[in-house]
């Protein structure tokens, strides 16, 4: 099997050319002040604009806003490099006691980890803050593709598992890849012989399904909200246990297909390891308060995620379980020893 290059922690201390991005706020800010505000609240989303990270970033962005949770407006950031490797490493060394920022994270990051892929550091370098809500998996075509069921596509690929470029935001290994990998094996194909392109975000992966580059995109469910409508791109299949509601509930899950096959995506945040107890405990208490708001509940089902609701020492425990099951699901791949 490939064997992957660990990424170096100074790779990380460069952040020239890291996009950053104010995002306008859309109300006044409140005049009460609570004990331990962030002087200046920030959302790293460790990649492009566009795609799942920035998606995650906005939902905090804007509920901040709205619901006047936070005193002072919050930023979005963007720090691409290595799919969420080059935050990591950064909020491990030059950041690891910022009390201003929350870095969104997903399930693929946790699959990172788990597989060794962001250098030195484990689950247990970083405080993990809240969820943002869940996603699932989508297998995406262009709109005026040849494959129009996803049946169309799995009997192509069961013909020729290297005739159909495969893309998204991720290395090989990664949750992308690992979606068709699992539909792979599931129709008794080899995922090694899979053609597959890694893009550096979800937003990279959609230009080049629309532009022909690529034939299939293991998405996220979420991001193809806005797109559902104009026709340019079609969900053949979504890795959910069962149907989503609107406007996803006409698209057939792959286990119905089939193809026993799930795959969700926990979007939330983290901060770096060695951030005090007061502005840890402070962005908990705010994800809290707006998680009992009905501005969250809208805005996070207008960005297409699914509820999904937990912070501090749970969101912890979480996530090192979760971790413990990647590990496993990687070593049953062959990705690790």
């Amino acid at each position: 099997m490939r064997s992957y290059a660990r990424i170096l922690s100074s790779f990380a201390l460069s952040t020239l050319g890291a996009l950053s991005i104010v995002l306008p706020t859309t109300s006044m800010l409140s005049t009460s002040v609570w004990a331990g505000q962030p002087e200046k609240p920030e959302c790293v989303a460790p990649a492009k604009p566009g795609g799942g990270f920035d998606l995650t970033c906005r939902i905090a962005l804007t509920t901040f806003d709205v619901t006047k949770t936070l005193t002072n407006p919050m930023r979005v950031t963007y720090l691409p490099g290595g799919v969420g490797a080059v935050a990591y490493n950064q909020f491990n060394s030059v950041r690891t006691s910022d009390g201003n920022a929350i870095v969104a994270f997903s399930t693929g990051s946790i699959l990172n980890i788990a597989e060794g892929k962001w250098g030195e550091w484990t689950e247990k370098d970083a405080r993990w803050v809240a969820t943002a809500g869940t996603d699932y998996g989508a297998i995406v075509v262009r709109g005026d593709s040849p494959y129009k069921t996803f049946q169309d596509l799995m009997d192509a690929w069961k013909k020729n598992p290297s005739s159909i470029v495969v893309g998204a935001g991720g290395s090989v290994g990664g949750q992308d890849w690992m979606k068709v990998a699992l539909l792979f094996r599931k129709a008794g194909l080899d995922p090694r012989k899979m053609r597959y392109v890694a893009f550096e975000g979800g937003g990279d992966a959609m230009a080049n399904l629309l532009g022909g580059s690529i034939q299939v995109m293991p998405g996220d469910v979420g991001e193809m909200r806005s797109h559902l409508e104009t026709g340019e791109m079609r969900v053949l299949a979504v890795l959910s246990p069962e149907r989503l509601p609107a406007p996803f509930g006409s698209i057939p899950t792959a286990k119905e297909q089939g193809y026993d096959v799930e795959w969700g995506i926990v979007r939330g945040f983290y901060m770096g390891k060695h951030v005090s107890d007061e502005a840890y405990n402070t962005y908990v208490d705010a994800f809290r308060k707006i998680f009992a708001t009905p501005e969250f509940r809208r805005i996070q089902e207008e960005q297409g995620l699914f509820p999904l609701e937990k912070s501090g020492d749970e969101l912890a425990a979480y996530i090192h379980d979760q971790t413990a099951q990647m590990r496993a699901l990687a070593k049953d791949a062959g990705l690790i020893q």
